[in-house]
């Protein structure tokens, strides 16, 4: 996964150097609304970086929570929402499409050393604490729940490594689609199904919620790492714009208040990335193709 080059982050922070004239232009613009196609939990994190950009942009942004994740994701889809937080499985299929609409604006980079400083995440395989299961071998012929078909932490990464195993579905005696992370969790603590495949940052949000629940669940195979889910900007905004908004967010880390939003998640920082870093999950779904439900 790419980082901040020295080049790139000067670049950045030389342009950031231009307030005045950015919000004189910005001000004639529409205020940017952005939605967050993530785990609820992470909620309060999104509004907080919509507060700081809206701090700082002359038009101003807006926060779109009031309606279901799948409308907000068709209103990205349909331009009605300029900017947002969203899977990367998702990103590379509309990425990938003609004339796509959508280009990265950054990447979040989580606190912890099991992300290295680095853009990516990982699928924490969760049972309960008191069953007999110690590895995802002994999952076969379980009861299995993955949040949705279009999340790569959930779904897709499973997929991926029932085909490098050489399984399919069939590995598990039950598949049912929950809707949500936090419903899977739900599900295992109340015996409803054996294992789930869990975004790693939604996880740790939710011990940190209730560190209660660490003492009933058992982690017992990490999938990934992966990239983690990019922000992104519709890319029919004008280009100063859409630079803004990057420098903005890139530059968080180094603004009091920005960090103190980001420690929140817990972010550390937002990292600048390329297309190419999402090859990986690119990878992964052809290779995951030959498993299907």
């Amino acid at each position: 996964m790419g980082c901040p080059c020295t080049v790139r982050r000067y670049m950045l922070l030389r342009a950031a150097d231009e307030p005045r004239s950015v919000e004189r232009e910005d001000a004639l613009m529409e205020t940017l609304k952005v939605a967050s196609l993530m785990a609820e939990n992470a909620g309060f994190v999104v509004a907080g970086i919509v507060r700081y950009l809206d701090d700082r942009l002359g038009a101003g942004a807006k926060l779109v929570a009031d309606r279901p994740w799948q409308e907000r994701q068709e209103m990205l889809d349909a331009g009605r929402v300029h900017a947002a937080w969203i899977c990367g499985l998702p990103y590379v299929q509309r990425a990938d499409q003609p004339d796509s609409g959508i280009e990265l604006l950054a990447a979040p980079v989580m606190r912890g050393e099991r992300y290295q400083e680095r853009p990516i995440y990982f699928s924490d395989v969760v049972v309960r604490r008191d069953s007999e299961f110690r590895s995802f071998a002994d999952l076969r012929g379980g009861a299995w729940a993955y949040n949705e078909p279009g999340s790569h932490s959930g779904y897709n990464v499973v997929r991926y490594h029932l085909a490098t195993m050489g399984e399919t579905w069939d590995y598990f005696d039950r598949v049912a689609e929950s809707g949500a992370h936090q419903t899977s969790l739900r599900m295992i603590l109340e015996g409803e199904i054996d294992a789930s495949a869990i975004d790693s940052t939604v996880l740790e949000l939710e011990l940190e919620k209730d560190p209660a629940i660490g003492s009933k669940i058992r982690v017992v195979e990490t999938l990934g790492p992966s990239p983690i889910p990019p922000w992104v900007i519709l890319r029919s905004l004008p280009e100063r714009r859409r630079e803004t908004v990057r420098e903005l967010l890139i530059g968080m880390d180094e603004d009091d208040e920005g960090r103190a939003i980001l420690a929140e998640g817990p972010v550390a920082r937002f990292a600048y990335v390329e297309d190419s870093d999402y090859d990986p999950i690119r990878r992964m779904a052809r290779e995951a193709a030959v498993v299907s439900l």
